[in-house]
């Protein structure tokens, strides 16, 4: 941790995780972090659903209100529930007591494979290669342990030195003790792989920044390059915590790493949340899953200047151009548009080329998207943000509709602040440029994490320019009102962007942050300077002296 970072705003100072993550990582032996996560992650999962399972099976087997008469061993009990059921040997009692056996790595696959026959959801999501020989089985068995000391109640002891570690319990899905775990360990995977961990991590912060911007309420959401699901996680954290339900989004996704596929599957059913995965793995631009969706909002974190990608130049999502083959960039910022409703938003994270590249026509591209007014919002990021690239990179808003209009999707009147009816303003011809590439605190030595109110200076910004602050903002928002501030956000019109060559760097525009006037008169500051400059000439002077009467003493002296 570096120092002079504020830990209490900090993602990464979690404490119980932590210390949970460095007893596994010491299991872990030589195996490769990419394989390792695999084995850990398939394990949280199955301890989740089995802890979740037993907890419905002793409400049934109480028989008290609406369970009296239930069979606890009766499937639809379960399914009705909305939870998993577990066949008896899938159940983490009956494995955590074979845990010291050397059958425990095929105890475990066959676990897995039960689950997946008596569940259709979780079909292909699991990791069935527990058994292999390379796999230390007393580790195993360790880790299994290890797992199993995790309780799901209320206010559960941790595993750790008896530690208390606050939990809702396990009806409110996105603060179940389990499901942190989880988010947390597949942030220190993203760490440990470094470059590849970005293929399937965004990190958290970013992640907020996008939702919070996009406040999806209501409606379907689409992630063409889901990763391990984050955006879906983090959207209904934001829907409960501004007073909505689990179930007021729709979810869909796409995937093309089949690993990677699985984290996503397991990481939204942590949590209870149901999602349109397709049926199996696939790559976006050669067979798109969904092609009849026209989703509200589209959250996405696309490969960075992909140039191995598939390109079918008459394809229909081309419509601002055809993207060069020798990169995505463009291919998904269409692809994006195409599936978006006629209402509907878009954000996503690019490489910082996107804003000013105009190789191959991608410059041809980004002028079509503004003459069409499609660019809402542009934020330059800070550097090291991301496990997979030092470079900073820049977040898009898109909008299909920049009219006034009723605040979309807003809860309904009396569920929070009585905002249904709230007119946006209407913003047609404008785009707002903001320039966070100062926000951040260094968590590490390489790596950087923006804080709760570098989050809420950001998105506040953009809701008060859009005139929905009302709707949005909380009670620790300091900004209702918008106007632009010098060095770090400027509503700039389509003129002023064509006049820049349709570079969309905020930086163009956002200018030089204002100098606070100090007061002293420029005839007295001089002065005074030149006098302080001058002593500590002098005071080198000195210094330099003594260091080589110093160096003299040791026999060096010239």
């Amino acid at each position: 941790m570096a120092k002079g970072t504020k830990k209490a705003e900090s993602n990464a100072n979690l404490g119980f995780e932590a210390k949970l993550w460095l007893a596994a990582d010491k299991l872990r032996n030589n195996m490769d972090a990419a394989e390792y996560k695999h084995v850990v992650l398939g394990l949280i999962f199955l301890k989740y659903i089995s802890d979740t399972f037993d907890e419905h099976h002793a409400k049934l087997k109480e028989g008290k209100g609406d369970f009296k008469g239930a069979n606890p061993e009766d499937k639809d009990e379960y399914l009705a529930a909305n939870v998993f059921w577990v066949p008896v040997d899938a159940r983490w009692p009956q494995l955590q007591s074979r845990a010291k056996l050397p059958s425990i790595g095929k105890d475990v696959d066959d676990a897995m494979v039960a689950l997946e026959r008596d569940n259709p959801r979780l079909k292909g999501a699991l990791n069935k290669n527990y058994g292999r020989a390379d796999l230390d089985k007393h580790r195993l068995g360790e880790l299994i342990d290890l797992i199993g000391s995790i309780e799901l109640s209320n206010s559960a002891p941790s595993p750790l030195k008896g530690e208390r570690v606050g939990v809702r319990g396990t009806s409110d899905r996105s603060f179940d003790l389990l499901g942190r775990v989880f988010e947390y360990f597949l942030t220190q995977f993203a760490s440990a792989e470094g470059k590849n961990g970005g293929q399937f991590y965004t990190p958290s912060c970013v992640v907020r920044v996008l939702v919070e911007m996009l406040a999806p309420y209501k409606g379907r959401i689409y992630d063409p390059c889901c990763g391990s699901g984050g955006m879906f996680v983090q959207s209904e954290k934001f829907v409960e915590a501004h007073g909505g339900q689990l179930g007021d989004i729709s979810i869909y996704g796409q995937e093309s790493n089949p690993t990677t596929r699985r984290l996503a599957v397991m990481n939204l059913a942590l949590r209870g949340i149901e999602a349109d995965f397709g049926p199996e793995n696939a790559d976006t631009f050669r067979r798109d899953l969904h092609p009849d969706l026209r989703a509200d909002y589209v959250l996405a974190n696309p490969p960075f200047n992909d140039s191995d990608w598939f390109r079918k130049d008459d394809d229909v999502r081309w419509q601002y151009g055809v993207p060069p083959k020798g990169n995505a960039n463009f291919a998904w910022v269409q692809h994006f548009i195409h599936h978006l409703a006629p209402q509907g938003m878009a954000g996503f994270v690019l490489a910082n080329g996107s804003m000013s590249s105009n190789q191959s026509g991608e410059g041809e591209i980004r002028k079509a998207l503004i003459e069409a007014d499609l660019v809402d919002c542009m934020v330059a990021m800070p550097g090291q943000l991301f496990y997979s690239t030092q470079i900073p990179v820049c977040l898009w808003f898109l909008a299909k509709n920049k009219r006034g209009s009723k605040s979309p999707l807003a809860p309904a009147s009396g569920e929070r602040d009585g905002v249904r009816g709230k007119t946006l303003r209407d913003h047609r011809g404008e785009t707002l440029f903001i320039n966070a590439r100062k926000m951040g605190t260094l968590i590490d030595r390489v790596h950087r994490e923006l804080t709760h109110a570098d989050i809420e200076k950001i998105t506040s910004t953009y809701h008060a320019w859009r005139g929905d602050s009302v709707a949005i903002s909380n009670s620790k928002s300091q900004i209702s009102n918008y106007s632009d501030i010098a060095g770090f956000c400027k509503s700039a019109t389509a003129t002023e962007i064509a006049a820049h060559g349709h570079v969309l760097a905020p930086g163009r525009y956002v200018g030089a942050e204002e100098v606070e006037d100090d007061g002293e008169p420029f005839g007295e500051k001089m002065p005074r300077l030149v006098a302080e400059l001058h002593a500590q000439f002098a005071e080198s002077a000195k210094l330099e002296q003594a260091i080589k009467a110093n160096l003299r003493g040791l026999g060096y002296g010239g």
